[in-house]
């Protein structure tokens, strides 16, 4: 089976000659036909993959496939989804497979599937939330996983996650896991779009 790195320097290679770059060189931002491409190479592979690029020189190149998101306090206020979280989830999951993980602090995580289309992994009393949630990015492999919370529970997530973004948010954000993020921005929006305009990425990380 491919690795994300292997799968995705196989699209780096296939398109240098195709001109088909990994953003839209006008407005830096991923378009449609791009990720329909990147999907058509996974296929050609044999290997279903979609996957965003992120270039920051000076730093490996990142291939990531997943974006781990923690809900209350970062994707929702009060177990109610946060104004323009799901229009910008949906355009994601054209390029990442998303995985949302709460503990349901609200008891709404049901409509909050709903919302999204996604089925939440609850996080049990049987062991530390935190430690879950870093089990959860080891799993899916930690070279293709971009995470982002605000809480302590979320803390070791970053720290494994190939890419961290921790988010201020109204509900606040914990100290440890501010000093495990490459990334902190003030709001859930934000962040989604840096992964939707990678380009930022690369200037706020570039050395």
């Amino acid at each position: 089976m491919l690795t994300v790195l292997q799968a995705g320097a196989a699209y780096v290679a296939a398109c240098a000659g195709a001109g088909c770059p990994i953003v839209s060189g006008s407005t830096g931002m991923l378009d449609t036909p791009m990720l329909h491409a990147i999907v058509r190479e996974g296929h050609l592979l044999g290997e279903n993959i979609a996957m965003i690029e992120v270039v920051i020189p000076g730093r490996p190149t990142l291939y990531l496939r997943h974006l781990v998101l923690d809900v209350n306090g970062t994707l929702a206020l009060d177990g109610i989804l946060l104004p323009g979280v799901a229009e910008r989830l949906r355009t994601l999951r054209d390029a990442l497979d998303l995985h949302i993980l709460t503990a349901d602090t609200h008891g709404t995580q049901e409509r909050i599937d709903q919302e999204l289309q996604i089925t939440g992994k609850r996080v049990t009393t049987d062991s530390p939330g935190a430690e879950q949630k870093a089990d959860y990015v080891r799993q899916l492999g930690v070279e293709g996983v971009a995470a982002i919370g605000n809480g302590a529970n979320d803390t070791l997530m970053l720290r494994e996650a190939a890419l961290s973004i921790a988010v201020l948010g109204p509900e606040g954000l914990a100290g440890a896991t501010l000093r495990e993020a490459d990334v902190v921005v003030a709001r859930i929006v934000d962040a989604l779009d840096l992964l939707l305009f990678p380009r930022r990425l690369s200037a706020t990380l570039r050395p």
